[in-house]
């Protein structure tokens, strides 16, 4: 796990939907996590790309929301939605390359001008003859 301070995390628990009977309807085993970006001790570029990254689950004061409610258990979701954050942080971790535009390769090139002509004259042939 990466070694987020605690001040910017803060947790709610929810009633899970679903299957699970009588257990499920009066426990509040579903967590939502809620990471508070400007808290993280995480640089400038990473923060951005962290937002990118975060997409729907980050609110307009910053914070990001994280639910898990895929287990039964509310010790087993705290470790799920920790897991995830983890794996959005350590994502936005990795600067992505710069591209390096290429040219076409000549031989590309006339491979690609060949089908163009041969269609051409496949549509041609399609035509009626001129009398």
């Amino acid at each position: 796990m990466i070694d987020i301070p605690e001040a910017a995390l803060s947790w709610a628990y929810l009633r899970a939907g679903g299957p699970g009977g009588q257990h499920q309807n009066k426990t509040e085993s579903a967590v939502q996590l809620r990471y508070n970006i400007s808290l993280g001790d995480l640089p400038g570029d990473v923060v951005l790309r962290l937002k990118k990254l975060a997409g729907r689950r980050l609110t307009d004061s910053g914070e990001i929301i994280i639910e898990s409610r895929e287990y039964r258990s509310r010790l087993m979701n705290i470790n799920s939605a920790r897991k995830k954050l983890d794996d959005l942080i350590l994502k936005a971790l990795v600067k992505p390359k710069k591209r390096k535009p290429t040219k076409p390769t000549r031989a590309s090139r006339e491979r690609r001008l060949g089908a163009k002509k041969q269609l051409s004259e496949k549509k041609q042939d399609r035509k009626k003859p001129l009398i």
